[in-house]
């Protein structure tokens, strides 16, 4: 599928230090160019996100990939694991998180921000007292606040994406470990 409003060119400057960082201009930011104030914003926003440091990297970067396979934004999966190899995270793990139900490899604690981030995701959130009581006790104030802050702005990615019709560009295939899939029909987990 192509993307449901064309690409366009990006500033010389910005579309350098995109390759720098990804090898490549993400097709979500060529899209986003058209408005470039909402493309320096969401870019701006990414990068608080980012900076902020209560929460575990780990736990937020599966949170994110939590939200992208809930939500079935295949670019936002793609960079994100992608991003998990250039973060030096554990990419067994990291290559699960679309079919975390089904996998071994996770603590309690990594289920649970999974299980937050999906809750978080649906329409109408799902969040339950018991759950998030036992972030609160696991994590502490600041980082359930930050991790909350966190998936909602994935929340923001994914949805944006995935209306304007974004898909994977295989920056995930720079990774040794494939990532798992859920399978569309039955909302089972599988790897392929």
């Amino acid at each position: 599928m192509a993307p449901r409003v064309p690409k366009t060119e990006l500033a010389p400057e910005l579309s350098a230090s995109m390759i720098k960082q990804f090898g490549a201009v993400p097709e979500p930011l060529e899209v986003m160019w058209h408005n470039p104030s909402v493309a320096l914003a969401s870019m701006e926003i990414a990068g608080k996100a980012n900076g902020w440091g209560s929460a575990d990297e780990t736990l937020k970067s599966f949170a994110h990939m939590a939200v992208a396979a809930q939500v079935g934004c295949s670019f936002c999966l793609d960079a994100g694991y992608f991003q998990a190899q250039n973060q030096k995270l554990d990419l067994t793990k990291a290559s699960q998180v679309p079919r975390w139900r089904e996998s071994e490899v996770f603590t309690a604690q990594e289920r649970d921000v999974m299980e937050y981030a999906e809750a978080m995701t649906n329409t109408p959130p799902t969040v339950t007292d018991e759950l998030t009581a036992r972030l609160l006790d696991d994590l502490g104030p600041a980082a359930l606040v930050e991790l909350t802050a966190f998936i909602a702005f994935a929340n923001l990615v994914t949805r944006t994406n995935t209306a304007l019709g974004m898909e994977s560009q295989g920056f995930s295939a720079a990774c040794a470990i494939p990532l798992a899939t859920r399978r569309e029909s039955s909302g089972v987990a599988s790897t392929s």
